[in-house]
């Protein structure tokens, strides 16, 4: 009978490995070479984050490191700065003397048991998604009034200043949010609406039958102020939750709710009982994307004959991104109500899309550039918010492409050169100001100041004339004392955030970040941790 070396490495990998204990993994690998090396694939660890904690880091590009992950997600932190109102710091002891935010990162405290494995940042909140699909929110969702302490997050404008979380039938996969509203996919690949967080909603409607691959909603996508859910089969359907037909359904049923008892969403020991509804609705289906030229300098020839498809979106103010299977991308305009979308329509964006013309752009053909042109390049993310959106490729040599809402088929992209093969993973945006994740765990942020958002310290404190600090030491010393900070300049140049502050100390590593509004927020991992307890898993 074959000792367990001998099996082939498909078989250990997918058959045998997966049924291991932890520790018990642990311990075989210390007893080859041999088993070692496979007890290390990174696929492997990576199927253990997905299995174990519900991490697929499906908001990065993250390809490798997932057995560091794997360790760290046993204890992750959570980490937010910015905008200290409306709750979305998630603690009720916020610092004192630093202006209108928190400009440096502050840890948000869940039960021992939680593992918070997606932070998601709203207009004016946070929504994070625990290792079992688990949904918390803390802020307000819609900061633009207030509500009464009696009623319930059946009131859009409650807030909660510590995470609550929802009560649903369902576990969560995802989430995104809008300026003052948020969708959720969950594990039955069902699309819900926030409106507010106590009475969500989901269709009904042929356009989204889950019994069928074409019509399975893959992701969801909030824009500034509609939403939009990209199908299995690259349809792109849109709604506007605050005008028309759908809006007439919420206000039809929350005034059933209001007449027919308590449907407020009270919430008890930091949780509230969503009172879900379902709306008898049809959604709009974009145009399909037109035809679209073969791209050349892409280096992953296998996919030159399949269908191209679109299989990400990223929707910001009145406008959708679109990226397909072979790096085309495209942007639809005009989604600012029911009655415009159809004079808009998909235009593809060559400047962010080929090689050729991205080679081509000042930031890397002029003469004193000093970045290394793009020989091959494929456009493999997208994200967006507000008046930005990004499209970038990853790996050592990423390439960072960024637009706003006025692009258009011959525009050019904004290059950061600080940017460029930088290992990027992962770019967020706020109104102002924008992070970038490496894949060796550093996040950087550049853009205004924005209360502190950028998370690079209170700037009286930082010295003069570095990233988030003032311009000159008159500057500094005028703003000492003052609640109200003067805005330091803006950080054109990309600087590292720092998350070692106070009882934090040790090295970190970020393997996720998240921007809006006025604030930021990260998942972080200890790097100093002892081996055998890190991988522990209940």
């Amino acid at each position: 009978m074959p000792s367990l070396p001998d099996l082939p490495v498909e078989v250990l990998l997918d058959n045998v490995l997966p049924l291991v204990p932890i520790p018990d993994l642990l311990s075989l690998a210390s007893t080859s070479k041999s088993l070692a090396a496979v007890c290390a694939d990174d696929t492997f660890w990576k199927r253990r984050c997905a299995d174990d904690f519900n991490f697929t880091s499906s908001e990065t590009a993250r390809t490798t490191g997932w057995r560091v992950l794997y360790r760290g997600l046993s204890h992750p932190k959570v980490f937010v700065w910015g905008e200290r109102r409306n709750g979305r710091m998630g603690t009720t002891s916020l610092p004192k003397n630093t202006g209108w935010g928190v400009p440096y990162p502050l840890e948000v405290k869940f039960p021992s048991d939680v593992r918070i494995v997606s932070l998601i940042a709203g207009g004016m909140s946070f929504h994070a998604l625990d290792s079992h699909g688990g949904l918390y929110v803390w802020g307000t969702l819609d900061g633009q009034n207030m509500a009464l302490n009696s009623e319930g997050f059946a009131m859009k404008y409650k807030e909660a200043s510590v995470p609550h979380k929802l009560i649903l039938p369902a576990p969560i996969r995802s989430v995104s949010t809008g300026r003052i509203h948020a969708m959720a996919l969950d594990s039955d690949s069902q699309v819900w609406t926030f409106l507010s967080w106590g009475r969500p909603f989901k269709f009904d409607s042929a356009l989204l039958d889950c019994r069928a691959p074409d019509t399975t909603p893959v992701q969801v996508e909030c824009g500034w102020a509609f939403s939009s859910i990209l199908t299995q089969s690259g349809d792109v359907l849109v709604y506007w939750p605050f005008a028309g037909a759908i809006n007439t359904g919420v206000q039809q049923e929350n005034t059933v709710m209001n007449e027919n008892g308590d449907n407020q969403a009270r919430a008890t020991h930091q949780q509230i009982p969503c009172v879900t509804w379902t709306l008898r609705a049809d959604p709009f289906r974009l145009p399909p994307i037109p035809q679209l030229p073969e791209l050349s300098g892409n280096e992953e020839e296998e996919v030159m004959s399949t269908e191209v498809k679109l299989i990400k979106i990223a929707s910001f103010d009145n406008n959708l991104i679109g990226l397909t299977n072979k790096g085309h991308v495209l942007k639809y305009g005009e989604l600012g109500s029911e009655g415009t979308y159809r004079r808009g329509g998909w235009q593809y964006l060559p400047n962010y899309s080929e090689v050729s013309s991205v080679r081509e752009q000042p930031a890397f053909s002029a003469k004193d550039s000093q970045l290394a042109a793009p020989t091959t390049m494929k456009i493999t993310h997208i994200s967006a918010h507000f008046h930005t959106f990004v499209a970038y490729s990853t790996g050592a040599s990423s390439i960072i492409l960024m637009g706003h809402t006025e692009t258009n088929d011959t525009s050019a992209p904004k290059i950061i050169p600080a940017l460029q093969n930088r290992s990027i993973i992962s770019v967020v945006l706020g109104d102002y100001h924008y992070g970038a994740l490496t894949s060796f765990g550093e996040l950087l942020t550049w853009g205004s100041y924005s209360h502190g958002a950028l998370g690079l310290g209170y700037a009286p404190d930082v010295p003069v004339g570095e990233p988030g600090g003032y311009a000159t030491e008159e500057d500094r010393n005028r703003a000492r004392g003052r609640f109200n900070l003067p805005d330091p300049p803006d950080v054109e140049t990309p600087a590292v955030v720092h998350f070692d502050r106070g009882a934090s100390k040790g090295k970190k590593f970020c393997f996720a970040a998240t921007a809006a509004g006025w604030h930021t927020g990260a998942l972080v991992i200890d790097l100093e941790v002892r081996p055998h307890s890190a991988y522990a898993v209940d």
